[in-house]
């Protein structure tokens, strides 16, 4: 099993990145947050996880072991596979995970793409004893600030996750516009992203 990985980033599109390890370029799925924090040419560690299928074996990557560790254990519950897990990271920090599991909040799961009522209740009655309780000093997704403006990037991982290209800009600005930011700045990518995704739920458009 390959636990992590670290080498030079050689390519991040909005789902995927390449990381060269010793002359080795390992193909991994991410999140849009670990994939904000990768910079083309950089060094970068992350850890991985292998998922195999009888066609396939399919690395994913977390910019931690808390990220990773919330991964898998949401693929114990029957009918999550590897990309609702993904897409629930893409929406809540680990911590919001088992802050919903704990609270029963069928409500924050459903803004997850492809999580329906049914499913959220699954989710919530699997998980209930395998995920620990929340941290509650745990901010829930930090406050996006301004600076050199990346709002360009939450877009296009917004429209990568399969909104329309009108819906994502309209969310991130209602999201600047709630904080009174004008921008989104170079560390805040991933914060805006799960911003705007949670006030769009379900909505593709």
């Amino acid at each position: 099993m390959i636990a992590s990985l670290t080498g030079v980033v050689e390519h991040v599109s909005l789902d995927r990145a390449v990381i060269n390890v010793n002359g080795v370029g390992y193909l991994v799925h991410a999140t849009p947050g670990t994939l904000a924090r990768l910079r083309h040419g950089e060094a970068a560690m992350v850890y991985t996880t292998m998922v195999v299928r009888e066609d396939s074996m399919t690395l994913y990557a977390f910019y931690d072991d808390d990220e990773r560790a919330v991964f898998e254990t949401a693929q114990s519950v029957s009918g999550v596979g590897p990309r609702i897990a993904l897409a629930v990271l893409a929406v809540h920090t680990p911590d919001e995970v088992r802050r919903a599991v704990h609270t029963q909040d069928v409500k924050a799961l459903t803004r997850v793409p492809g999580i329906g009522p049914k499913v959220a209740q699954r989710v919530l009655l699997e998980l209930g004893g395998k995920l620990a309780a929340p941290d509650a000093a745990a901010t829930s997704s930090g406050a996006p600030t301004a600076s050199a403006d990346q709002r360009d990037k939450v877009v296009e991982a917004l429209v990568g996750l399969g909104y329309s290209a009108k819906v994502a800009d309209d969310a991130v600005a209602d999201v600047l516009r709630s904080l009174g930011a004008e921008s989104v700045g170079e560390g805040d990518v991933a914060a805006t992203l799960r911003a705007a995704l949670r006030s769009m739920g379900g909505r593709r458009g």
